[in-house]
């Protein structure tokens, strides 16, 4: 007899619908709460003594490997949970995200870091789907809206707040124990979601889809690998850096044309052509494509060119958490009363001059600027963030509710992916080129070092002895971080633009006029 739930959704009773939500509030602000846990810890990782003396690059991929493997298995999690049941597919991925987390906090080298990172990301990737499922047939349609809206406001607290948690941590222990945290949360998370959420399952089983799982996955790898690569030899005419992003872009192509030939995809291209949610889903790419990018350099930027320590640092960071919390709500009010269009588009605008902001900032602007800039930034931030992914999500009919939610996470991840590498890559081309002319006359292998990285020139500087070395470091990071900024601003307008043009509301038609006026018109005419 089959376990599956009719097409319509049941309405448990609303202190019920309450619970579940919070059950799932509870392990999505876990998930997305690490994606950005890590960036407080760059600079002890950073440190040969205190970490494990991880480059540039190496932290791009210890993130972006996290990210990665969340939006290239996105959508095979949400087929997963047709197939076996949501709430078995939240509890498997609470499981392999909570093994990951305890691996992750012994890693020894940043390899392995980089592989746990990637099972986290796995585990996150089974999590997230069945979390908008259940929330698809928990909640009737008109509900459903203000229930992704809570979602999508705590998605924020999570990112925002992980630095914050980090910081915390980072004072009193060691670096792994910023994902040794996560073991008693999934616990925790583990009983409530198997006592309280239902195991509702689609009436449509989707595929699996091993082709599209390995050209996402392989494209957005190879499309990383190239952004990331290119920072580190600081120029793009290297082969293998056009080369592997070329080659990225082209197996994304190919994923895209493969699924289109599909009857019932993982990832549903088809949902695009829809103008309001292909927009939607562009602008929370961008959106969080500039949070990632701008979250590398603000790290090094307090803890480095500051030398702040990782606590003082997630307490100036306070404010953005803050300002997600508080603006989402009054966005989700504000649409009430106007239009996601015009309250997303005004946020979005505001948040980009607050990321611009940061190109006014050097190491000696007082600090006291830093938090008030973030609590603008997180505020405008969490009124895009909490009414787009509303509307997007609550436009779908609910027999098509999986496959928006495959397509609208996977698009945020890749927007998580693509600020990584795009945000590191941009800052360590101009970090290379800035101090190139201070290392003159150094040794070579003096000069490597400080080729690679600020944390890197001021260890050489301090075991060399050489003050003007760290001085050069900390002037080519400040212009670095400028160079960042300015770039980050910019990708949030592009958000704002396709905003603005995809929300424009549909044109009237006029009815057509009769052919010839009536009698009672030829009589009121003539009178």
């Amino acid at each position: 007899m089959s376990s599956a739930m009719p097409p319509t959704p049941s309405t448990p009773q609303r202190s019920r619908q309450r619970l579940i939500l919070g059950v799932l509030v509870f392990a999505q602000v876990l998930i997305w709460l690490d994606g950005t846990i890590l960036s407080t810890a760059f600079e002890t990782l950073t440190d040969p003594v205190r970490g494990l003396g991880a480059t540039p690059g190496q932290l791009q991929w210890a993130t972006g490997a996290y990210t990665l493997a969340f939006a290239g298995l996105m959508f095979t999690g949400g087929a997963l949970g047709d197939r076996f049941g949501h709430r078995n597919t939240l509890l498997a991925g609470m499981a392999v995200f909570g093994a990951a987390s305890a691996f992750a906090a012994y890693a020894s080298t940043p390899g392995q870091l980089i592989a746990a990172r990637a099972v986290m990301g796995a585990g996150a990737a089974l999590l997230v789907p069945a979390t908008m499922a259940v929330v698809s047939w928990t909640f009737e349609p008109e509900q459903r809206p203000a229930a992704y809206g809570t979602l999508s406001s705590f998605a924020g607290v999570g990112i925002a707040a992980g630095p914050i948690l980090a910081g915390g941590l980072l004072a009193k222990f060691w670096w792994g124990s910023v994902f040794l945290v996560n073991v008693p949360v999934v616990l925790l998370g583990l009983g409530f979601i198997a006592r309280y959420v239902p195991n509702s399952r689609s009436p449509q089983v989707r595929r699996l889809d091993p082709a599209g799982l390995l050209l996402s996955t392989g494209g957005l790898g190879l499309l990383a690998y190239g952004l990331i690569r290119a920072g580190q030899e600081a120029s793009f005419t290297e082969p293998r850096v056009w080369g592997c992003t070329a080659a990225g872009i082209a197996l994304i192509a190919a994923f895209v044309v493969t699924e289109l030939r599909i009857a019932h995809p993982s990832f549903d291209p088809r949902l695009l052509m829809q103008r309001r949610f292909a927009a939607g889903n562009v602008t929370l790419m961008m959106v969080f494509l500039t949070m990632t990018a701008g979250s590398f350099y603000l790290a090094f930027y307090l803890q480095g060119a500051r030398q702040y320590s990782a606590w003082d640092a997630s307490l100036l960071g306070l404010p953005a958490a803050l300002g997600v919390v508080v603006g989402s709500p009054i966005a989700v009010r504000l649409t009430r009363l106007t239009s996601v269009r015009l309250v997303g588009a005004i946020a979005l605008t505001v948040a980009s001059l607050a990321m611009g902001s940061l190109a006014l900032f050097d190491a000696t602007t007082p600090i006291a600027w830093y938090p008030v800039v973030m609590l603008v930034q997180g505020t405008a931030i969490g009124m895009v963030i909490a009414p787009v992914t509303g509307a997007v999500l609550g436009s779908l009919p609910l027999e098509r509710a999986g496959a928006g939610s495959a397509v609208n996470s996977t698009l945020r991840q890749t927007g998580s992916v693509l600020g990584i590498a795009a945000g590191g890559t941009i800052t360590s081309i101009a970090y290379r080129h800035s101090i190139e002319g201070s290392l003159t006359g150094l040794p070579d292998p003096v000069r490597q070092q400080a080729r690679v990285s600020a944390e890197l020139a001021r260890h050489v500087a301090a075991a060399t002895h050489d003050p003007a070395l760290a001085k050069a470091a900390d002037a080519a990071f400040i212009h670095a971080m400028h160079v960042g900024a300015l770039w980050t601003a910019g990708f949030a307008l592009i958000g704002v633009v396709v905003l603005v043009l995809g929300f424009r509301p549909a044109r009237r038609t006029p009815p057509p006029a009769p052919a010839h006026p009536t009698p009672l018109a030829t009589s009121s005419t003539a009178s």
